[in-house]
């Protein structure tokens, strides 16, 4: 079930299991700074998804050229065996992935199926901002465009939320942990 901010009630059978959240967005919303924020407030293992990437798509995305489905597949494959382990292991854990298509997102659910989607949502020129603004990334802005074209949100059969990226992130992991509180009942 697709959550946004104002939609707090979760399905009543959430999958058992550790808490596996995939910080999910295009490039520039702030996954990796959410995402650490939010492993560090739930205590648990963190993941950045650039360091899944093999060689030839980094070369890729930093020619400019966006990466197509053949490319991701053995990425997401990483992503979703790291969230697999992590629910074997019994630690849970947070990962950030673009996780653009509903089809992605189930490649990742099939290694984890009890993953929680953390959709964070800006408007195009606020993000294209922020990406013109940092420093030692790979994916540059010109690629932006083909990000949003390719997001799929949320759909309602979904376990996840949606939090537009307005406030800051430290704002957005407090309301991330209050949406994960019925998943998980014992977070802080």
């Amino acid at each position: 079930m697709a959550l946004s901010v104002e939609n707090r009630d979760l399905p009543a059978e959430t999958p058992p299991g550790p808490l596996t959240i995939v910080v999910m967005g295009v490039s520039g919303v702030g996954k990796t700074t959410v995402a650490r924020l939010l492993a560090d407030r739930l205590d648990l293992p963190y993941a950045e998804a650039d360091d899944f990437h093999p060689e030839a798509n980094i070369a890729k995305m930093s020619a400019g050229v966006p990466l197509d489905d053949e490319d991701r597949a053995p990425w997401l494959r990483a992503i979703g065996a790291w969230l697999g382990e992590r629910t074997e292991a019994g630690t849970g854990g947070v990962v950030t992935c673009s996780a653009l298509k509903h089809r992605y997102r189930d490649t990742l659910r099939a290694a984890c199926p009890g993953a929680f989607f953390l959709h964070l949502s800006g408007g195009h020129d606020l993000v294209q901002d922020r990406m013109s603004h940092r420093t030692g990334h790979f994916m540059p802005p010109s690629l932006l465009n083909s990000q949003y074209a390719a997001l799929e949100p949320l759909g309602a059969e979904e376990l996840g939320a949606v939090l537009d990226v307005g406030p800051s992130p430290e704002e957005l992991v407090e309301k991330a942990a209050a949406l994960l509180r019925p998943v998980n009942g014992d977070l802080a």
